[in-house]
């Protein structure tokens, strides 16, 4: 019997491990499967970029896969039984189950609430493309005047939450679409963890954008029409934009993996569950430490380094060959400021920002290159596939029921 690698999610993390995984192992010994709710690739790193209106490609995982003998399924998680050794999955009018000997579990994270009332029912998050596109429709009938019942065009499009998340989808939509107001809710300073010339530049950039920032400003609840502040202060608000921070999902709480207070799977220095030892997680749904002895924070980057080392392990463990100990390591953050300005802000060894830092038009066409390599790596997942891939040391260790059958 072959064995069955189920990856989770087709993000950075979970589309870099399962064409790796591919041009890795030998087909002959292994049948590796991608589990993932959408039918194509999105760039979340881009999600910004879609809701201010702006086209975004997103490769078909079914042409992404073409071809590396990775199958597809099209389909919700909704648990893991890691005692069977099986995922449950729901798609349209069908639900079922995933056996597995080894699973990566790259399922990333979506946007916390933190329990504001009123997030959930009345304001627009881009953490996935649903959500991205439902803001981008509702910028669209305030940027229009038959959309706003024959007024003039225009609107209040208030962003909560300064993080780098929070920072470019606020200028962004500023750039973009210059006949809305747009409002940064920053609860501390502005780009508090950058250095001083960084946050001078940032400045610099919301006031050419025309971005009013309000800082030190505690959001305590959402309306639809207007956000209510702590110090008594009520914002009025066309487009609520909720970018206050991630979580993950609590698939993998429920499910009986070892998770930390936030629900991220605890892992070794291998990406391997300190409480399954066949389960591995990759990305936003790991909680790694770096090598600065931190976790590692959830981004595109962290998706890649973790990724690589989860793919590592899994092969030396298979093939009997040695675990490498690659980087796990946070250098550095890429903010983008619209399409023409943007910040490289490198950090130390504690992760605090370095003095000097590169703004504009490099910084944007730097970052601008990183995604394009993201992507043209993800859309080509076995490029350079070896002749020859490592076979299996051993027969996989299968449940006892699988055995049987």
């Amino acid at each position: 019997m072959k064995h069955r690698i189920v990856v989770l999610g087709a993000g950075y993390a979970g589309s870099y491990a399962a064409g790796t995984l591919a041009r890795r192992l030998s087909p002959a010994d292994t049948e590796i499967t991608v589990v993932n709710a959408e039918p194509d690739f999105v760039q979340r790193l881009r999600l910004h970029q879609l809701a201010a209106g702006q086209e975004i490609e997103a490769p078909q995982l079914a042409d992404v896969f073409a071809g590396t003998g990775i199958r597809l399924r099209v389909a919700r998680v909704t648990g893991i039984d890691p005692e069977r050794q099986v995922v449950a999955v729901a798609d349209p009018g069908c639900r079922g189950e995933l056996g597995y000997d080894t699973l990566v579990y790259a399922l990333g994270s979506r946007g916390a609430d933190h329990g504001v009332p009123g997030v959930a029912e009345h304001a627009f998050d881009i953490a996935a493309r649903p959500s991205a596109m439902r803001l981008r429709e509702r910028l669209d009938s305030l940027d229009s005047p038959d959309g706003r019942d024959g007024r003039q065009a225009g609107g209040n499009v208030l962003v909560v939450g300064d993080g780098l998340t929070g920072i470019e989808t606020a200028t962004e939509i500023a750039e973009s679409r210059p006949g809305l107001s747009v409002t940064l809710i920053a609860r501390g300073e502005l780009g508090a963890p950058l250095s001083a010339g960084a946050r001078s530049h940032l400045r610099r950039a919301c006031d050419r954008l025309g971005v009013t920032v309000r800082e030190h400003t505690h959001v305590e609840a959402v309306e639809a029409a207007r956000v209510l502040c702590a110090d008594g202060t009520v914002l009025a608000s066309d487009a609520t934009v909720w970018t206050a921070g991630f979580a993950v999902a609590p698939i993998a709480a429920t499910s009986g993996l070892e998770v930390t207070g936030n629900g991220r799977i605890a892992v070794d220095r291998t990406m391997r569950s300190v409480s399954h030892p066949n389960v591995y997680a990759a990305g936003d749904s790991a909680y790694a430490i770096g090598d600065n002895g931190q976790p590692l924070p959830m981004s595109c980057a962290s998706a890649g380094y973790t990724g690589r080392q989860a793919v590592d392990a899994i092969v030396g463990h298979l093939t009997g060959r040695e675990i490498p100990n690659g980087t796990l390591e946070y250098v550095g953050n890429h903010i983008s400021l619209g399409r023409r300005d943007g910040i490289l802000q490198m950090v130390d060894g504690e992760a605090e920002a370095k003095p000097k830092y590169l703004g504009g038009r490099k910084a944007a066409r730097i970052k601008e290159g990183i995604l394009k390599m993201s992507l043209w790596a993800t859309s080509h997942p076995t490029f350079g596939l070896p002749k020859r891939r490592h076979r299996l040391a051993a027969a996989p260790n299968v449940p006892a029921e699988r055995a049987a059958a």
